[in-house]
């Protein structure tokens, strides 16, 4: 339990590290998200088809753990954003995640060049599921794989 303990303290340096990142000041009257800003910054949207989303990402310095590779967290929030945009109908609600699984295959290092490949694999009714592959351009390897469920409202047949 000890060691659990010491793992999950935060060092100064890391207190110092996080003390120094500069978030811009959102517009009043908007709904955001701080993770959009930590997390999305610097991706690319290569390709849009309906049912398929793909894009290119560097992996910025900020989004290392401890260990130097690429934060599971930030791979999640890439999972369940890049899953939700495959599916997203402008002038309809977001859909809301009912389920996530992933995949963490390999590593990927600050400065690697990622392609994101999100996918439809089916829909019934309001509810679908997305295929998110994460891949590193240069070697071809599978960062990760994410299976995203998700529900919403859909436009009414009458």
């Amino acid at each position: 339990m000890e060691k659990a303990k010491e793992f999950l303290m935060v060092n100064d340096e890391a207190s110092e590290s996080a003390s120094r990142l500069a978030v811009p000041p959102h517009p009043a009257g908007i709904d955001h998200i701080l993770l959009e800003d930590i997390v999305l910054k610097g991706i690319r949207v290569d390709r849009v088809e309906p049912g398929l989303v793909v894009c290119s990402f560097k992996v910025p310095p900020r989004l290392a753990d401890r260990a130097g590779g690429f934060a599971t967290g930030a791979i999640s929030y890439l999972v369940d954003e890049v899953g939700g945009a495959v599916i997203h109908v402008e002038g309809l609600p977001m859909n809301v995640s009912v389920d996530m699984s992933i995949s963490f295959l390999s590593t990927a290092k600050p400065d690697d060049e990622l392609e994101i490949t999100g996918s439809l694999l089916g829909q019934r009714g309001g509810y679908s599921g997305t295929l998110v592959l994460i891949r590193n351009k240069a070697t071809g390897e599978v960062v990760a794989e994410g299976r995203h469920s998700l529900f919403g409202k859909r436009t009414s047949k009458l």
